[in-house]
């Protein structure tokens, strides 16, 4: 059987950018070739910071078309869910690590009419999602501890996103992999063949180097993106 060949998808994260300038911030996101709009939300207890609420999404709503990419990072997320897609998400992405009934979660995500995602943090073992995998939108592999953003990106996450393809191919061929954590311009061509097709970027796309459509421009040609195409 010939592989899914898969377009090649970049969600820039708001962590790392300019809150003061939030709408330039987006905006410039948007024009750049941008996919998505990552938002973390942290509550302070699953990871040690706290981040945003439903307020932010809902005002990151009315500054973008693109589809808003929400991770929810908090404990007991089912409380949340119906705010944040009234407050405009496309995507909630939940950890395996804080539900209890994740299947449960996953189908009130889809009731509410979003796609659903599952996050693992780096040392939870893929075998915690095989059997949300058939039921699910997206797999994120996070590739640093969450709470912070700028961190280093674990090496060992590259072998773990390779095997979590495999599975995906097995179980749900349609499904996104996507990575978050310390991707740049160095490694985002390995993490790219090794599976995943949704890159989350912080600081690789925040920062004063250049501009945020500059520097998503720049992280596609590092991935060799032009052996992507949109299935």
């Amino acid at each position: 059987m010939s592989q899914t060949i898969r377009r090649l998808k970049i969600s820039p994260s708001i962590l790392t950018a300019d809150f003061g300038h939030l709408a330039t911030a987006i905006a410039d996101a948007a024009d750049g070739g941008a996919d998505y709009i990552h938002l973390d939300v942290m509550d302070g207890r699953f990871v040690p910071n706290i981040s945003f609420g439903p307020k932010v999404v809902e005002t990151v709503r009315a500054l973008t078309t693109l589809p808003l990419d929400v991770h929810l990072m908090i404990e007991d997320p089912d409380r949340y869910l119906a705010e944040f897609a009234e407050a405009g998400a496309n995507l909630l992405t939940v950890q395996v690590e804080a539900c209890l009934h994740l299947h449960r979660t996953v189908q009130r995500i889809h009731e509410l009419g979003c796609k659903a995602g599952v996050a693992l943090n780096p040392a939870t073992p893929l075998e915690a999602v095989r059997e949300i995998v058939p039921f699910v939108d997206m797999i994120l592999v996070m590739s640093v501890n969450p709470g912070f953003g700028s961190q280093r990106f674990i090496e060992t996450s590259t072998n773990k996103l390779r095997r979590m393809r495999k599975t995906l191919d097995e179980l749900n061929p349609l499904c996104d992999l996507q990575v978050d954590g310390g991707i740049d311009l160095h490694n985002i061509d390995d993490v790219v063949r090794a599976g995943a097709n949704v890159i989350v970027a912080g600081s690789a796309v925040y920062n004063t180097r250049a501009t945020p459509g500059e520097n998503i421009s720049q992280l596609r040609k590092a991935a060799s993106a032009g052996l992507w195409q949109e299935i």
